[in-house]
């Protein structure tokens, strides 16, 4: 058994939310599990829903490894199934395998510098699948900390994108660190990409990565901006971590003015070109707003990672790990804002700051 702290976040029903840096007793890995180590694990949005989505920061209480807050009513109701029910935190990270099972796979990364997903990556120690860990080689625990939700995302839009027969996609967020590597990934595959950002300091940013078609959701013709892209790459299928608002209705209802355009008669129904959205996130907690302008020939879905990992045989998840270790100071690079400790994380300056998700302002835990 080893001992080490670890993040636990535990919300109540009468809306407390208390984030706490714990003693827990980490048992001896079996089968083809490890015990790692962890030196690096970064703060994605998807690990800020246990942590500050709808919580007063402001006016929490802070002290010592500890943060006690309020949580905003609604979503307080919208996590009835977590009250009272701690959660670990952390999604991913990386470190070195200190203990193996008896599992080959396991043993083989015995002693090993490896990127993982267990679920708790802001601790001193993780059990993790040795199915779910990346070998980093000689690379650092930071180059290979996010190594696997961004990464694997980027190349699941991709894949997605190619099973479904479409050349060519959509992505709102196109800045983040997850929009970059997005864009550097069609640029090697040929893939048609549409980036969706809202500051002209993105757009520039972009086009200075080769990006083909950058447009800007703050130019007051977004929009026909939007079409034109559409047209010029015939992206009828997209990807938006936005979430609420009006983005992916936007998005659909630019896709049919594109197709209608291309009708030869008039149809009360609209087009009959498939055109599809996917939401992998919630940057905007209000509701998503879709409107009738775009006939009925149109998906709006869900996209996670682990069930699109799920849906891949051996060869192409084997062919996706190889393919981030190697292009991880290149193609799936990370930059990151600032570095702290699981004391600091819980500071509130720091998480005033990482809370906003800012883009290209990511945090670096160093447990």
């Amino acid at each position: 058994m080893t001992t080490g702290r670890q993040l636990i976040s535990t919300l109540t029903a009468d809306g407390q939310l208390t984030l706490e840096l714990e003693e827990k007793d980490f048992p001896d890995p079996t089968g083809n599990q490890v015990l790692v180590k962890m030196e690096a694990a970064p703060i994605n949005p998807s690990d800020l829903i246990l942590m500050t989505t709808g919580v007063d920061l402001a006016n929490a209480d802070y002290s010592p490894g500890k943060v006690v807050a309020k949580v905003a009513p609604p979503l307080v109701a919208a996590q009835a199934g977590r009250h009272g029910k701690p959660q670990t935190v952390g999604n991913e990270g990386a470190g070195v395998v200190v203990a193996a099972g008896d599992g080959e796979m396991a043993q083989a990364l015995m002693g090993q510098r490896v990127a993982c997903v267990p679920g708790n990556a802001y601790s001193e120690y993780a059990l993790a699948d040795a199915m779910m860990c990346i070998p980093l080689g000689d690379h650092t625990c930071e180059e290979g900390a996010s190594s696997f939700v961004n990464p694997m995302t980027s190349l699941g839009f991709v894949e997605t994108a190619k099973r479904e027969g479409n050349e060519a996609i959509i992505h709102a967020a196109a800045a983040s660190n997850l929009g970059q590597m997005l864009n550097r990934i069609c640029q090697e595959d040929d893939m048609g990409l549409v980036n969706v950002v809202r500051k002209k300091e993105q757009a520039d940013l972009l086009k200075g990565q080769g990006a083909a078609h950058v447009v800007n959701s703050s130019d007051e013709d977004f929009e026909a901006q939007l079409v034109k892209a559409i047209a010029d790459t015939g992206a009828f299928l997209g990807f938006d971590p936005i979430g609420g608002g009006r983005m992916t209705d936007t998005c659909l209802r630019s896709m049919e003015r594109v197709a209608a355009a291309k009708l030869t008669e008039y149809s009360r129904y609209g087009s009959d070109q498939p055109k599809k959205m996917y939401i992998y996130g919630r940057l905007d907690m209000s509701p998503t707003i879709l409107t009738p302008s775009y006939g009925f020939g149109w998906t709006v879905s869900g996209w996670l990672l682990m069930p699109f990992l799920n849906s891949c045989d051996m060869p192409t998840l084997i062919g996706m790990r190889q393919r981030v270790v190697s292009g991880l100071k290149t193609t799936f690079a990370s930059s990151y804002k600032s570095r702290v400790s699981l004391e600091e994380m819980l500071t509130k300056d720091a998480m005033m700051d990482y809370a906003q998700m800012a883009t290209g302002e990511k945090y670096l835990v160093t447990p």
